[in-house]
């Protein structure tokens, strides 16, 4: 195979997925939505071509933002955004969580669960935090700040946090409160709100919009604005996630009897990578231009977003082969080289060897956003043609039955063996 270790192959008929939900919004509303909205899909439309939908619609909102405000400012910046695209982004990104949702279920009914759609779905999920980070701070007035830089951070903390914990568990779990769940419909509403006041509405003091200015000892406290305080509440988002992720893998942990301060080491991969992203970002000021107060600003986030997703995307092939965990990317070798040479002027006396004009600068920067992109496409496309080939299925084809109940699959072979009954009645 091309991607997958010839010995870690065997390990995908033994993969099946698991998941716990906790969520009671998610038990008693979105899922019997969910229940019924399948059954408007025809057997003959593959799980993943419903996920890819999903993403399409997501990348239709991210373009349309950028089509009315391609230098990612916001209003204090001088751009008006109609109202209209916010809230087709609010419908959007709630089409995406249904769509999202739905997938395993068409999965179900079609017969094809198993790896494949597994890796597919975070895939997608991976490139989703990323754009609905870029567009939930354009959405809160953000736009280019430490605060929007820190959402990235703490999303995809959150995202990292989940498979590392799915990776020791053996299950994805989500909690009565969970950033698939609630944390989606919490942004779908940020986006109607900016569509009927403004994203300008998110500068009001929490204080004020509480009516809390002339309560004794409240007044007390800062009137943070209600998007400073959305960030606020998304840092202790992130701290009880931590805890209670490590909490699940520590029971796992000890009911195999083994380290429970292991796993911990393995939360280094996404601190380092974080770590360079952050350098890069916080160069000083040279040539009066930094990436933060520059156009460049949202290919950098989207560059950093794409190696996340390749990061998370080894992550989770660890999960589906059994195979042991990845530490290294190599990413990071090119993200660190940029990052050192923008922050060549620490040393008195030097300036960037590469970066020394906005010329290079965006060249470096939209460089990186290519070579991201070929190395997560690269990723996906070898790592999709190993298990459709290995376990003679088609990613976006629905397999079916024959008379005798036999699953016939649109691959007839399976690592260069031809496929028999028993294979595909395992399949």
């Amino acid at each position: 195979m091309a991607f997958i270790p010839q010995d870690a192959l065997q390990n995908l008929h033994k993969y099946a997925y698991k998941g716990v939900d906790k969520s009671p919004l998610s038990k008693y509303v979105l899922n019997p939505f969910w229940t019924w909205f399948v059954t408007l899909w025809p057997l003959s439309v593959a799980p993943n071509t419903i996920t890819l939908s999903g993403l399409s619609i997501v990348f239709l909102n991210f373009a349309t933002v950028l089509l009315y405000d391609p230098a990612y400012l916001t209003e204090k910046g001088g751009v008006v955004i109609p109202s209209w695209v916010y809230f087709s982004c609010s419908i959007g990104l709630f089409m995406y969580q249904s769509f999202d949702a739905i997938d395993g279920k068409q999965a179900r009914r079609t017969g094809m669960a198993g790896p494949l759609g597994e890796m597919f779905d975070h895939g997608c999920d991976a490139m989703n935090t990323t754009l609905e980070v870029i567009l939930a701070a354009q959405a809160l007035n953000l736009g280019r700040s430490w605060w929007t830089v820190a959402s990235q951070m703490a999303t995809l903390a959150n995202f990292y946090l989940t498979t590392w914990e799915e990776y020791h568990t053996g299950e994805l779990y989500l909690g009565v409160f969970s950033g698939p769940v609630e944390g989606i419909l919490m942004i779908v509403v940020i986006y109607a709100i900016s569509g009927v006041y403004g994203p300008s509405f998110w500068d009001t003091g929490i204080l004020s919009f509480l009516r809390l200015t002339n309560v004794p000892l409240i007044n007390q406290l800062p009137d943070l604005p209600l998007n400073d305080s959305f960030m606020v509440f998304g840092a202790f988002g992130v701290a009880f996630n931590v805890q209670a992720s490590y909490r699940n893998v520590r029971r796992a942990m000890l009911s195999k009897g083994k380290s429970t301060t292991w796993p911990l080491l393995l939360l280094l991969p996404f601190v380092v990578s974080a770590a360079i992203q952050l350098f890069w970002l916080s160069h000083p000021r040279y040539d009066d231009a930094v990436l933060l107060n520059s156009a460049l600003f949202v290919p950098f986030l989207c560059a950093w977003g794409l190696q996340f997703a390749h990061q998370v995307g080894r992550m989770i092939l660890a999960h589906v082969t059994s195979s042991p965990f990845p530490w290294w990317d190599w990413m990071w070798v090119w993200s660190l080289v940029a990052a050192v040479d923008a922050n060549l002027p620490l040393i008195p006396g030097r300036a960037p060897l590469i970066q020394t004009n906005e010329t290079n600068r965006t060249l470096v920067v939209y460089l990186t956003l290519a070579v991201s992109f070929a190395a997560y496409a690269r990723f996906c496309t070898l790592v999709i043609n190993d298990i459709t080939n290995f376990m003679g299925i088609a990613c976006f084809t629905v397999r079916k039955k024959d008379k005798n109940g036999v699953w016939q699959d649109t691959t007839p072979t399976t690592a260069g063996v031809a496929v028999g009954p028993d294979d595909k009645k395992k399949l």
